[in-house]
């Protein structure tokens, strides 16, 4: 007697064509899900079993996602995000009233961002280690408790000093929420876990940032610093409600998979495209509250907020696009309007709110499109890589961003260092054009 067959989604997907092993074409399972997302009615009536009787696919019957541990590690993600996105422009602008001046905020940021790197290549071989649970818990001190030191840094160095443990942190948490969800995930959820993971990390992107900045108006640092230490050591107690998990893989042959990753082209052309990008970012974050000024509707917090939510909604929105086509439709336009917003930024007033929309919008795009095509140019076994490559794309582009215009700025001011930095990121449409020549019809 033939017994009913379940075809997994992957399988449905690859029904009709002969099974191959995967290559670096093959997306992983996470995108797959992404994919696969407001299909499933469609999978489920197709798929039969061999005695005719309709089976469901794992888009119609999933096992529950919001387990105690799932919403247990989106709360610690919450609360980490909180406290980083809380001093991201802050610590900036107290270097330089610190007497570090636009050089000082510059190598704040860039301290924050080398440390957070260097972090995260070597955390495969930390979790193999360590595991999920202390790592996480490790990171969440070094993210929190160095903070509340910052109100007794009152020169440049004590404060670098603080920024880099918290950078440590910072790379031991990025990496692990995002392994961790998977590890958690019923197999067939993954990427709706991964989106949830998602909206606790964007929400404190949007109103954080110019929260930070009014608290300073208003009160003062320490209130600030305090917020900003103890919102990610709130996450603490909820670690160990989160059960174990064991890592997969090596972490030599993981952390020499990175270095390996960058010597591919196609993955080395998605790297150097959203570190130009972020390298815009970083300079937003850094230096646009010192560019811009003042509290009110056109000051540099509502700026910021504006970036926050049209980088949300239009993230989201680029999520939803390259379900249906090739998110590389995406990557010009995205750097157009990322060029075009630095532009308007430092001008003021009612443009420095359409700048700041602009920019937004094309920082969404970009990295939802340029995280979908580095994790569909590796093989699954190399997930944790293609992960590393757009992590370490992004917070290394922030970095250079925030310290090499520290001493632009100095030399040429703010205006003509936006307009710099707006050519530099339109100057990354050679690396589209190149990408496309390269790889043809393939994304």
């Amino acid at each position: 007697m033939l017994c009913p067959i379940v075809i997994p989604a992957k399988a449905a997907i690859q029904c009709g064509r002969r099974s191959a092993a995967p290559t670096t074409s093959d997306p992983p399972d996470h995108v797959l899900g992404t994919l696969l997302a407001g299909k499933p009615a469609t999978l489920a009536g197709k798929v039969r079993s061999v005695n005719g009787r309709a089976q469901t696919t794992g888009a119609t019957e999933r096992e529950v996602l919001l387990t105690r541990p799932v919403v247990l590690l989106t709360l610690v993600a919450f609360a980490a995000l909180f406290g980083f996105q809380l001093l991201l422009s802050v610590v900036p602008l107290y270097a330089n009233e610190a007497g570090g001046g636009s050089s000082g905020a510059g190598l704040a940021t860039a301290a924050f961002m080398l440390s957070t790197v260097l972090t995260q290549i070597q955390m495969p071989r930390i979790l193999g280690r360590c595991g999920y649970r202390r790592t996480l818990a490790a990171g969440l001190l070094f993210l929190g408790v160095p903070a509340l030191f910052y109100a007794y840094a009152q020169m440049l160095v004590p404060i670098l000093v603080v920024t880099l443990l918290r950078g440590v942190g910072f790379g031991i948490v990025t990496v692990v929420f995002a392994a961790l969800v998977v590890e958690l995930a019923p197999p067939g959820r993954r990427g709706e876990a991964l989106g949830l993971l998602g909206v606790a990390i964007t929400v404190p992107n949007i109103f954080c940032n110019a929260l930070g900045l009014w608290l300073v108006g208003q009160f003062d640092y320490g209130v600030v610093f305090l917020l900003g230490g103890v919102a990610p050591l709130l996450g603490l107690g909820m670690v160990a409600g989160i059960r174990s998990a064991a890592p997969s893989g090596k972490g030599e042959e993981e952390g020499a998979g990175f270095f390996a990753g960058l010597g591919r082209a196609p993955l080395l052309r998605i790297f150097l495209l959203f570190a130009a990008t972020t390298m815009a970012g970083g300079v937003v974050l850094t230096f646009l509250p010192l560019a811009v000024p003042g509290s009110g509707a056109f000051s540099a917090a509502s700026a910021l907020l504006v970036v926050g939510i049209t980088s949300t909604i239009s993230r989201w929105w680029a999520g939803r696009f390259g379900d249906r086509r090739d998110p590389r439709l995406l990557l010009a336009p995205g750097l157009l309007a990322c060029a075009a917003g630095m532009v308007c930024l430092p001008l003021g007033g009612v443009v420095l709110l359409v700048g700041a929309v602009l920019f937004g919008t094309g920082f969404g795009l970009l990295q939802n499109a340029t995280l979908i095509l580095m994790m569909v140019r590796v093989s699954k076994s190399e997930y944790g890589l293609g992960s590393t490559l757009w992590n370490a794309a992004f917070d290394t582009g922030t970095g250079i961003g925030a310290f090499s215009f520290g001493f632009v700025i100095s030399a040429v001011g703010f205006s003509w260092s936006f307009y710099i930095c707006s050519a530099l990121v339109a100057s990354a449409l050679l690396l589209v054009l190149l990408d496309y020549s390269s790889t043809q019809d393939r994304p």
